[in-house]
């Protein structure tokens, strides 16, 4: 791979990677302020409209850092990925203007009276500001989506003799193979961050005071949501698997490091792949196993990278670690559940100072997840930016090595500074805590008159 192919590369998947982190956190903690909301108008608890306020600041940083990282991407596809915009135009580009006229604005449109508007617009249009937001931030999802499953899937266009995409078919571009899978795991997999981080932030506040009962609530909440989104993403993943196996099967080939097609193939628990030599090193296999798995047949067949030229497998390290790093992240928050779950049935949730440190150690873990997840599923693509239709190496601008390099360690540096603002913000608003003095406007002749749901105190 040449220099400046590869820093292109680089520079792309840090600059994408980093984005992704917000999207993720805001599409979850969006959709868990709604929630609060909708559970204060329900039973009419002030510490439901105490942790709604207090999570709609955290969110209010989380959405701007997605904003301003989003902005970089649209100039690096003009800039360093020429070729792939002169080819694909016809199809993204209104897929993208489809996101920003509808998810973007929606978003923008609501924000506003969703974080200020709370004590001028009344409780139920409140909840409507705070709906919308959450509805505009998948609906973002929806069309990014759509176009990055359209660039693993191609469907509804036509290829001309100057290599330009040219649509055909509007509801098969939008809807193409894969895309409702990769949306529901990707929805989930933001859902899952946003109650990992909400936990999270619960146990590190129990372990500063132990009695407060936003605290209380915020991790009960978590939890209970948690315990059926970890294991509806197991679902959804061998859903999206079964997906890849039938339309990207070298993909599915790099994840297992599968090199000969054969079946009742093992299951690799681990290995060392050798792409010079084909093999793997040090394997650690489950015999049978892996047919069962991939195909749901236990002499179900699983087609092998030797099917084609090295010269057209992904990177085969890259995607088989990265699916191992998703995996194990999965089997971590799994294990948060269901371990919250028996210590609820045990009524010990608030009581187990091991579990809070567990919690605080798995707030980083749908992170985790959804960036390994995505490492594999854009470097699985590879060596095509559109699969099996026009190859990375011929999406790339001609730009020189050392403005690609320079420009790769500048934006190392001003995200590395955009985080840590980001954190130091975020951690002081964390150490503060949600306020519960509200104003007398807001909270002037409320009382309880409908049962709290997922009460704390029944735990």
């Amino acid at each position: 791979m040449s220099s400046p192919l590869l820093l292109a590369r680089l520079q792309f998947a840090f600059t994408i990677g980093f984005h992704i982190l917000w999207p993720a956190y805001s599409i979850g903690i969006a959709a868990f302020i709604a929630f609060l909301n909708a559970l204060w108008l329900r039973t009419n608890r002030p510490v439901y409209q105490q942790l709604m306020r207090f999570w709609q600041k955290l969110f209010a940083l989380g959405f701007a850092m997605g904003v301003v990282t989003g902005l970089v991407l649209s100039y690096q596809i003009g800039t360093n990925w020429g070729g792939f915009a002169r080819a694909t135009g016809a199809v993204t580009g209104p897929l993208f203007t489809f996101e920003v006229l509808t998810a973007f604005f929606l978003e923008a449109g609501f924000l506003g009276i969703a974080l200020l508007g709370e004590a001028r617009v009344g409780r139920r249009w409140h909840f409507f500001a705070c709906l919308m937001v959450a509805v505009g931030t998948m609906m973002s999802a929806f069309w990014i989506l759509s176009a990055n499953s359209w660039m693993q899937t191609p469907a509804g266009v036509s290829l001309d003799t100057t290599g330009v995409f040219h649509v055909t078919s509007w509801r098969e571009a939008i809807f193409n193979p894969s895309f409702p899978y990769r949306l529901a795991h990707m929805v989930c997999a933001c859902l899952i961050t946003g109650c990992l981080i909400v936990a999270g932030v619960s146990a590190f506040q129990l372990r500063k005071r132990p009695t407060p009962e936003t605290a209380k609530v915020g991790l009960s909440l978590a939890l209970w949501l948690l315990l059926f989104l970890a294991p509806a993403q197991l679902v959804l993943g061998d859903l999206h698997g079964l997906n890849t196996k039938r339309y990207q099967p070298m993909k599915l080939a790099a994840i297992e490091a599968r090199w000969d097609t054969g079946r009742s193939v093992p299951l690799t628990l681990f290995a060392w792949p050798d792409e010079r030599n084909a093999v793997n090193k040090h394997a650690i296999e489950l015999s049978h196993l892996g047919s069962l798995v991939l195909t749901h047949d236990w002499n179900g067949e699983v087609r092998g990278l030797k099917e084609v030229g090295p010269e057209d497998r992904p990177p085969v390290p890259v995607v088989f670690f990265a699916f191992r790093i998703m995996v194990a992240s999965g089997l971590l928050i799994l294990a948060a559940a269901f371990l919250g779950a028996w210590l609820r049935y045990k009524g010990r949730l608030f009581h187990a100072p091991w579990f809070r440190r567990f919690l605080i150690v798995c707030m980083p873990l749908g992170w985790i997840a959804t960036l390994s997840g995505w490492v594999v599923t854009e470097a699985g693509r590879q060596p095509y930016v559109v699969y099996g239709m026009l190859r990375t190496a011929d999406a790339v601008s001609p730009v020189g090595t050392a403005a690609s390099g320079l420009s790769l360690a500048v934006f190392i540096v001003l995200y590395s500074g955009l985080f840590l603002a980001f954190f130091w913000y975020w951690l002081r608003i964390v150490l503060s805590g949600p306020d519960t003095q509200l104003p007398t406007a807001l909270v002037a002749s409320r009382t309880t008159t409908t049962p709290a749901l997922f009460d704390e105190q029944t735990t």
